[in-house]
């Protein structure tokens, strides 16, 4: 599969946009070509910085230890994409983008340190009097959380974050066509069933 074909499997999150009566701006197959075009006016030499800039960036969250960096990598290109779509000039763009990327950070920073905030009581608590370190616990109660999903839904979280870079892209590309959903549809049922996962575990974490 060359980057032309990657491009455009990246592009298919752009199809189905979601009703105009939504608040957040989804990015359209326009958007995304006009961000193409922004990299290079060869749409294979486009592909092939996009992916190149999108793996630096999902190393950049990966390095800052954030949780889910293709998901935040994807965001950074959306949040990008609709500058280019208001009219905006970019003119070095791999730089606008870690810009963004930066900001993005500190955005997600500030969340993880809400929920830190919410979990503190218990987790001093917690350090006072157990000896099995934090991580254990969330291992094992992400276990207990995906035995309640349904197998179907099981399978899908697992082999929607399964993989490594390309190799995700295609498993992802295989899992839509076998579920018979677009790429922006299974996405979005893989964000459902993570945010279920994220607060069965925290229940989980605070009851333990």
């Amino acid at each position: 599969m060359d980057a032309h074909q990657e491009a455009d499997l990246l592009m298919d999150s752009a199809e189905n946009p979601s009703s105009p009566t939504s608040r957040k701006w989804t990015l359209t197959p326009e958007a995304f070509d006009n961000l193409l075009k922004t990299f290079d006016p060869n749409r294979d030499n486009a592909a092939q910085k996009y992916l190149d800039c999108r793996a630096n960036l999902v190393r950049f969250f990966e390095w800052r230890g954030c949780p889910f960096p293709e998901d935040h990598a994807d965001e950074t290109f959306n949040r990008v994409a609709r500058k280019i779509a208001d009219g905006e000039e970019i003119q070095k763009l791999a730089g606008y983008v870690m810009g963004v990327a930066r900001l993005l950070v500190l955005e997600i920073i500030k969340s993880l340190s809400k929920q830190r905030e919410a979990l503190g009581e218990y987790q001093k608590t917690y350090d006072e009097v157990a000896d099995v370190p934090d991580t254990e616990i969330r291992i094992d109660c992400l276990q207990k959380c995906l035995g309640q999903l349904s197998s179907d839904n099981r399978e899908l979280i697992i082999q929607y974050y399964q993989g490594d870079k390309r190799e995700k892209i295609e498993n992802r590309r295989k899992l839509g066509e076998r579920l018979g959903v677009a790429i922006n549809t299974l996405r979005m049922r893989a964000q459902r069933l993570r945010e279920r996962l994220q607060g069965c575990v925290e229940e989980c974490v605070n009851a333990a």
